[in-house]
């Protein structure tokens, strides 16, 4: 094997050992969610263990990201972003960047009608811009209703909550930190 190759397979173990820590997670938290024993995943991350499509693909799906960013396959030349969606609680979130630092997502929330709103709290900040329809945030004890082209910025350790003021689809930009990107969309559904 080339020295190249030996260089890529010999970084995929501190590549993903990077991941699961910058998303606040422990070996038996990433067992559970891949189905991978925590022995497997150590003596992956270590780089004791050959990584194989049968343990790449279902870490790529928990950390949401293509299968070439855990593997630091070289770029094609092409910028283009292409990640998948992930839908949670009725939320769309688009990745419009690669993971690490700040994270900016296109956010699709639909109408429920009758749900009550709940105010949630996390650690980090997040900043939004609303790009279509007409958007209610519940900050605290304050509610607002944001319009095209309008942003917000608030500490989410303040209670929130956020979706459409009406009974139409409301589509934002959101940037959070991997604490906002954590909370939303790594936090399990019940």
């Amino acid at each position: 094997m080339g020295n190249a190759k030996k260089d890529v397979l010999e970084a995929v173990g501190p590549r993903l050992r990077e991941l699961r820590r910058r998303r606040g997670m422990t070996l038996a938290e990433l067992a559970e969610r891949t189905g991978i024993n925590e022995s497997t995943l150590s003596r992956l991350e270590g780089g004791n263990r050959k990584p194989t499509l049968e343990l790449l693909l279902p870490l790529a799906e928990v950390y949401a990201v293509p299968l070439d960013h855990l593997v630091g396959a070289p770029r094609t030349g092409d910028p283009r972003i292409h990640l998948s969606p992930v839908t949670r609680n009725g939320m769309t979130y688009v990745p419009l960047s690669h993971p690490g630092g700040v994270q900016a997502h296109k956010l699709l929330i639909l109408p429920k009608p009758g749900a009550e709103p709940e105010l949630k709290t996390h650690d980090g900040f997040e900043w939004l811009y609303v790009l279509a329809g007409r958007l209610r945030l519940l900050l605290g004890e304050q509610s607002l209703v944001l319009k095209p082209g309008e942003a917000a910025e608030f500490n989410t350790h303040v209670p929130h909550w956020l979706g459409p003021d009406d009974d139409h689809a409301v589509e934002l930009l959101v940037l959070f930190g991997h604490q906002g990107e954590r909370a939303h969309l790594r936090a399990r559904t019940t």
